[in-house]
């Protein structure tokens, strides 16, 4: 059991039969009345979010999420399917669980696969990749503003938005968090 005064970002509780990590916290005091604790939950298996108080004391169960790495091999359909490296046992996860993780990780490419009891609910791709441009507009001399990107497709097929100066065949370092380009590789 947790309580709400030893909440920390990142920490997962089982709430109303659903698991929630705690995306935002903030201890009030406010200078009459009681102290609480202002939170942002997200429902780690819907993707909801929502915003909640409570009292320092209430406790809450502490959920168990388990954090494996997997191996991706193929995609066959809607279907991805990964291999544990220990075990060389496979799942099979669909676009549902997977969602929009996968256009920036290539075959081979290693991810965590998440689960609570047992049933796996999300992936999480490495943070940064490194991808080939497979398409591209080439870039023209003197069309140099400030900040100016072009759009490019890379070897997963996702669109990046990237500098002039990168041409079709160079490799570049991708946040896949956001989808940014970092740097040529």
């Amino acid at each position: 059991m947790i309580s709400a005064s030893e909440f920390r970002n990142g920490i997962t509780i089982e709430l109303n039969g659903s698991v929630c990590e705690i995306v935002e916290f903030q201890h009030v005091k406010p200078g009459k009345g009681s102290p609480f604790v202002r939170t942002k939950l997200k429902d780690i298996i819907n993707g909801g979010v929502t915003e909640t108080t409570y009292r320092p004391t209430e406790k809450f169960p502490q959920a168990r999420v388990d954090k494996k790495e997997y191996q991706y091999l193929y995609k066959d359909g809607d279907l991805y399917t990964f291999m544990d490296t220990e075990n060389y046992d496979q799942i099979a996860l669909g676009d549902d669980i997977v969602g929009d993780n996968m256009k920036f990780v290539k075959e081979n490419d290693m991810v965590k696969v998440n689960s609570y009891n047992g049933k796996p609910f999300a992936i999480e791709p490495p943070m940064f990749v490194e991808l080939e441009i497979t398409d591209t507009e080439p870039g023209f001399k003197g069309n140099t503003a400030t900040g100016a990107t072009k759009p490019a497709i890379v070897e997963t097929g996702a669109q990046v938005a990237v500098p002039l100066f990168v041409n079709q065949g160079d490799r570049i370092k991708i946040d896949t968090r956001t989808g940014e380009y970092l740097s040529r590789a």
